[in-house]
């Protein structure tokens, strides 16, 4: 299967949102109109430190990435991380994971990052193949998280 990455566009919201609430629903959380509204109007405004990338094949997007370039303590310039991470499980197994991590690398760079970082859970084998195949192992783990 061909993929074209690119930058998210207005166009692309109503599936952008449909994805999304698929990564919710993967993680165990109910999706959200009132969030998918917040979230993409952080993604549109060229202001925000919040990007997202989509993957279309076959002019349907297919899977889409969301990623924060932030200011990080250990280095002078910014990190790029990657919050979101989700293809249509029909497109699974093609390699369009693995195009949206490139092109955030790629998107990373641009931004001036000295870094991209993200989190997978260890239960989720088949997104973990190009997490694993793509990223250093730096020895860190996540337990879980906290809700303030």
């Amino acid at each position: 299967m061909q993929v074209t990455i690119r930058k998210a566009a207005p166009q692309d919201e109503k599936r952008w949102g449909e994805l999304f609430d698929g990564y919710c629903r993967f993680y165990e959380r109910e999706p959200s109109a009132e969030l998918n509204r917040h979230t993409w109007a952080r993604i549109m405004d060229e202001a925000s430190p919040i990007h997202a990338i989509v993957a279309e094949s076959g002019g349907r997007v297919v899977g889409i990435a969301n990623y924060v370039v932030h200011e990080h303590t250990l280095h002078l310039t910014p990190a790029c991380y990657l919050a979101d991470l989700f293809v249509d499980p029909a497109q699974r197994g093609g390699g369009t994971g693995r195009a949206l991590i490139e092109a955030m690398y790629d998107k990373a760079e641009t931004a001036g990052a000295s870094r991209a970082h993200w989190l997978t859970q260890t239960s989720n084998a088949q997104a973990r193949i190009p997490h694993d195949q793509l990223a250093d192992d730096t020895g860190s783990m996540q337990k879980g998280s906290a809700h303030v």
